[in-house]
């Protein structure tokens, strides 16, 4: 019952055009970030830490314009329940897939890297124009509202993509290389790892001891798998252009870690050239070195050496 009427909340909602939509977008954003202050310290507390250089009135300003954007990330991700082909080619456009194309005719995997950045859900349209043969999935962590959830994978899989639950990731990709079938695999893998999932500390917008998850980068190593990163940008409202960039023709070539070093490199890159696209509003730092330690004790500088 619950999923039904989120459904028809969404259906309903997904009918308007997106012009209406971004009317309502515009009264969410001004409530989420002047009225209810929708983790307003979290968002300030992250902007200031991650650009010391900049003023308070520049700060509040990107503050602004990202409340401004996740309240339009939101009536997207409510407009893709129902936005038809046609419509999405339009809006979410793809560059150089032709050099993913290559890599699946050869057999071989394809792992992608993003971020929360700019809207990461429209992505998951990319199956429509890939031309080689081959699956496309895209990993994710299952959402604790069992009704949500189920909504969430109807609309990230409209277009063909295979959401893979995160715990299933090994075992999805490993059932299709047994099957003879190559793969584009998509990891969002900015989100915070637990302790017991760090591997690596970086120097990531200021914070010099940012904690990643390397998981993908271990995945990739074992298949052999082309990385490509996908940058992402957003000439004007409603419409995104996602170009892919190879950063490893054959990740298991590459020295240990060397992966998800590029992959950070270029999305601060990214996020530093336009800060209001990131979700600031997660608590990206909660984890530190010091913690690390003290949860692994005398394992943590061996369990730093490797993936």
């Amino acid at each position: 019952m619950g999923y039904r009427l989120l459904y028809l909340l969404f259906f309903t909602l997904s009918l308007l055009p997106l012009g209406m939509l971004y009317l309502f977008a515009d009264f969410l954003a001004w409530l989420a970030g002047s009225v209810v202050k929708y983790r307003r310290r979290v968002v300030l507390d992250n902007l200031r830490s991650s650009f010391p250089e900049k003023s308070e009135k520049e700060l509040h300003k990107i503050a602004r314009d990202f409340y401004r954007f996740l309240a339009d990330y939101f009536v997207e991700t409510v407009k893709l329940t129902t936005m038809s082909r046609r419509e999405i080619e339009k809006r979410m456009r793809f560059e150089n897939v032709e050099q993913m194309d290559e890599v699946l005719r050869e057999g071989r995997n394809v792992s992608v890297f993003l971020g929360h950045y700019c809207n990461w859900e429209w992505i998951s349209s990319f199956p429509l124009h890939k031309k080689a043969a081959g699956m496309a999935g895209q990993i994710y962590h299952p959402l604790e509202n069992r009704a949500a959830d189920r909504l969430f994978l109807h609309i990230r899989q409209r277009f063909g993509a295979v959401s893979i639950p995160m715990a299933s990731t090994l075992q999805t990709l490993m059932k299709w290389k047994r099957e003879g079938v190559p793969s584009v695999t998509g990891y969002i893998a900015d989100q915070v790892p637990g302790y017991d999932g760090i591997h690596l500390f970086l120097d990531f917008l200021h914070h010099p001891d940012t904690p990643v998850f390397t998981g993908a980068e271990r995945i990739s190593r074992m298949f052999g798998a082309a990385g490509f990163y996908a940058h992402v940008e957003r000439p004007r409202r409603g419409y995104y252009v996602c170009r892919f960039e190879k950063i490893a023709e054959n990740a298991s070539d590459l020295p240990i870690f060397e992966l998800t070093r590029h992959y950070y490199e270029r999305l601060e890159a990214q996020i530093e050239a336009a800060p209001q696209y990131w979700l600031w509003s997660h608590r990206r730092w909660k984890r530190t070195r010091a913690g690390f330690y003290e949860y692994h004790g005398a394992d943590a500088d061996r369990l730093l050496r490797r993936l």
